[in-house]
Formats: structure tokens, C-alpha cells, sequence
């Protein structure tokens, strides 16, 4: 089996995998981005680099992954359809490859009418699935997608986000199979709160076969406040954090609720390290990332 990065090498040989994240600034300061490669190296195996979250302009995935090559941090660049048309969308996976990026995360993106700028247009070209297929095929055929033979293919280790909490249920599984047949290698799930929904989708993935077909990494995200875990819960698409966590997180005291909010991130990834099918963890400290390093060396990951 060939392998395309370092987080690849270590999933295959069957060990669990640490993945954190990195948001690039609303700026072109470089100096942000060192700030958070310090706070994670060491820690992860891989960082993602988000692209544009939330629909809000910061610096390019591209640009940031670049300097975490540099700094000798493996970088999961994010690419989203919405900003795109499919032209651009190979230039940017060949450049990024060119620049020594060999992980991507292929993704819708947040709609641009929760943003900074609503008024902009979407592109949406093709969907994420299809941006799967486009990298895939890219790197196994070396053509592009009007079947022009490529000098150097982009060998890259492709994933794809899931989310077992959106609905209709039934059709979460269905996503996941229609991903990896597309060509995804990994993929990433949605913060994992509700873990009796999350366990019956990794349930259903093991009988249907998908957690052989590639690696599943779950998310988590260390509550900072009750107020966070209610404002994620009623304002961000897809997100189920159960009343009983909003209710824990409200009876400790103010000053003690982050405390409280990595214990209930540490007893996550606890129960995922017990699941059949379930490859590593995906840290998401949202602008949080000293948290990480306590969370992986609590949690026994490092």
C-alpha cells in the first residue's frame, strides 16, 4: 500500500491518530499562525487548516498549511466547493501539493450568508463529493478532469467531514458509504456530545462495512462555558449537545466551567478509544489551542 503522509503512515499501522486544527487569522499576520505551531506541535499528529470557516474571510489554507510545513508540522488542508469554480479548484490542489501539502479535507464550506460578507456570490461547481472524486482521481490517474496527463500527479491523503447528528438519521451512513466509494481515506465527524447517537452510527458504519474502507476520526470540542454548549447547540447547524451536558457545564461554578468542559472532552475520547471502527480523534479547541496539549497528555494520547 503506498503512503501519501505521515498521518496515513501511522493510521496504517493501526494506531490511534491525534488531529488538531488551526483557523487561520483575519489578517495577513504571520506571526498568529506561528503562535498556534508552537501550542500544538508535539501534541498531533496533523493540523487542519480551515478555509475560510464560517464564511468569514481569513488567510488562505493554502498559505497557512504552507507555513506549517515549514515549521515541520503536517498540515490537513481544508478545501470547500463554495468559493471555487472546478479550474481553480485543481490549480489550487496541484499548488498545494507543489508546496509539500499532503493531506486534504474536502468540504462544502459554511453558506457565505452566515458570514462577514452575505452578499457575496457562492460557486458550488461541484459538491464535496465530487471534490473527493476530483482529488482522487487526479492522484490515481494523473489527469486532470478534462483527462489531460498531469507532469506530477498530487498524491495526497484525501478526507471528508461526517456528521452522524444531522438529519434525517437514516441518510447518515447512506453520506458516508457515497464518500468513501468516491475516494475518501479518512474522514472526520461533526463534536461528538451525544454519544448514544454516535455509537449507533459507528454501529451501523461497522455492519455496513465502511470503517474498512477507510479511517474515522472523531471530533471533539472542549466546552468552554454552559454558554457555549447552549450557543452551539441552538445557533450551529448540525450540533447536538445534549440538555444533561448544558446542565452539567451550568452546575459548576463560573470560573471552574472550562475544567469542567475538558473532564467532559477527556471522558469523549475515552469512550472513542473503546469504539469498534473508530481510528483516532479530531481536537478542536476552537481559538483554545493551549488546551490541547493537557488534553492529550490527560487523556494518555501522547
Amino acid at each position: 500500500m503506498k503512503i501519501y503522509s505521515q498521518l496515513h503512515e501511522k493510521l496504517s499501522r493501526g494506531e490511534f491518530a491525534i488531529t488538531g486544527e488551526c483557523g487561520p487569522p483575519r489578517g495577513a499576520n504571520k506571526e498568529v499562525i506561528d503562535k498556534k505551531i508552537k501550542l500544538l506541535k508535539g501534541f498531533v499528529d496533523a493540523v487542519n487548516v480551515t478555509d475560510n470557516q464560517t464564511a468569514i474571510v481569513r488567510m488562505s489554507s493554502i498559505a497557512a498549511s504552507a507555513h506549517l510545513v515549514a515549521a515541520g508540522l503536517e498540515p490537513v488542508m481544508q478545501m470547500v466547493v463554495r468559493d471555487r469554480n472546478r479550474i481553480a479548484i485543481q490549480s489550487d490542489i496541484m499548488g498545494a501539493y507543489s508546496l509539500g501539502i499532503k493531506n486534504i479535507l474536502c468540504l462544502s464550506g459554511d453558506h457565505q450568508k452566515f458570514g462577514s460578507q452575505p452578499e457575496a456570490r457562492n460557486v458550488f461547481d461541484i459538491d464535496s463529493v465530487n471534490l473527493i472524486r476530483t482529488v482522487r482521481n487526479m492522484r490515481d490517474t494523473g489527469k486532470d478532469m478534462s483527462g489531460f496527463d498531469l507532469d506530477v500527479a498530487p498524491q495526497m491523503f484525501i478526507g471528508a467531514a461526517a456528521n452522524p447528528f444531522a438529519d434525517p438519521f437514516e441518510y447518515r451512513v447512506i453520506r458516508l458509504g457515497k464518500k468513501f466509494d468516491a475516494g475518501a481515506d479518512f474522514v472526520q465527524t461533526q463534536c461528538i456530545y451525544n454519544m448514544g447517537r454516535f455509537k449507533e452510527w459507528i454501529r451501523l458504519a461497522n455492519e455496513e462495512g465502511l470503517t474498512q474502507k477507510g479511517y474515522i476520526l472523531g471530533g471533539v470540542t472542549p466546552l468552554r462555558s454552559a454558554g457555549m454548549a447552549r450557543y452551539m447547540n441552538k445557533k450551529v447547524a448540525g450540533m447536538d449537545v445534549p440538555e444533561e451536558i448544558i446542565k452539567r457545564m451550568d452546575g459548576v461554578e463560573k470560573k471552574c466551567q472550562a475544567d469542567e468542559g475538558i473532564k467532559i472532552c477527556l471522558e469523549t475520547i475515552q469512550a472513542l478509544k473503546e469504539l469498534t471502527g473508530v481510528h483516532g480523534v479530531h481536537i478542536m479547541a476552537i481559538e483554545w489551542e493551549d488546551a490541547v496539549a493537557r488534553i492529550v497528555e490527560q487523556a494518555g494520547l501522547n
